[in-house]
């Protein structure tokens, strides 16, 4: 059961734009089509998106390509500058700093320590090179391990939980599969048990009982270790079988949110409405 009074990461009014924008758009979104500027290019991938996110829960935000929600995620983890917005993190400075004002080296401390990211392509997550083992010390060296052979029976606990062999481990991520290569990535964002991970498409590419694979590991992780996710998917059906609360994006913002059950059964955003009946 979810306590929604223990929150652990507090976001308002994240925005982020590709363009300087121009006097028309800046002050009446309404000439916009979807979420670009015909005048002046700009393209407003988020636009004023407000949350929390609590202990334990697996949030999911799902849209169609374009509707910035790997924007989103990304701006979370400090791989875009936003715009303008303010994100609170309960275990960091006491839940009182916004942490998109915080230095480069803060924001490096929140990403070693306190958040974790699963990208859908993983070699942006993954040193291909590097052995799989050495791929999750990195993680922890980044945070300041230095005891070798505490950080190989860490990669080594991380990697039963994923489920890579223990013959596979001194070997590189180029060499694995699509669906083992996340399994990695998962493993070395978990090693310095972050109380906040997010997880971008991780499923888009595999095949369907790869997808089943990573998606009930995913849940087996969350529910045995209560850390708070994020999943973002253009995937209904993912969300569906992950998140506890959705939030709907079309064209950079928020249409709609609240339980998933709720969001799959009475469903009151036109756009939603669509998704709904697709999945069906």
């Amino acid at each position: 059961m979810l306590d929604f009074e223990d929150k652990v990461l507090r976001v308002r009014n994240l925005s982020k734009q590709f363009g300087e924008g121009c006097e028309l758009c800046r002050h009446d979104k309404g000439v916009l089509e979807k979420n670009h500027c015909p005048h002046c290019k700009t393209i407003y991938a988020c636009r004023d998106i407000s949350f929390d996110l609590y202990k334990g829960e697996i949030l999911g935000v799902v849209g169609e390509s374009g509707s910035g929600k790997s924007t989103f995620v990304k701006c979370l983890y400090f791989d875009q500058d936003v715009t303008a917005g303010e994100a609170y993190v309960t275990d960091y400075k006491e839940g009182k700093a916004n942490m998109f004002d915080e230095t480069s080296q803060q924001k490096r401390y929140l990403r070693d320590y306190l958040l974790g990211m699963v990208y859908q392509n993983p070699y942006l997550g993954l040193k291909m090179d590097f052995t799989t083992i050495s791929n999750i010390a990195e993680k922890l060296i980044a945070a300041g391990g230095r005891n070798v052979v505490g950080m190989i029976e860490r990669a080594d606990e991380l990697l039963d939980v994923v489920s890579i062999e223990k013959f596979r481990r001194k070997d590189a991520p180029k060499s694995f599969s699509g669906g083992m290569q996340q399994r990695v990535q998962i493993a070395k964002a978990l090693s310095n048990n972050p109380p906040i991970l997010f997880l971008d498409e991780v499923t888009t590419g595999l095949d369907l009982s790869v997808q089943a694979a990573v998606l009930d590991m995913i849940k087996v992780i969350q529910r045995d270790l209560q850390i708070s996710m994020i999943v973002v998917s253009h995937d209904l059906g993912v969300i569906r079988m992950l998140a506890d609360r959705t939030m709907v994006m079309l064209d950079g913002v928020v249409i709609e949110e609240g339980l998933t059950d709720q969001i799959l059964e009475d469903p009151q955003h036109a756009y939603t409405q669509q998704l709904v009946h697709s999945l069906l």
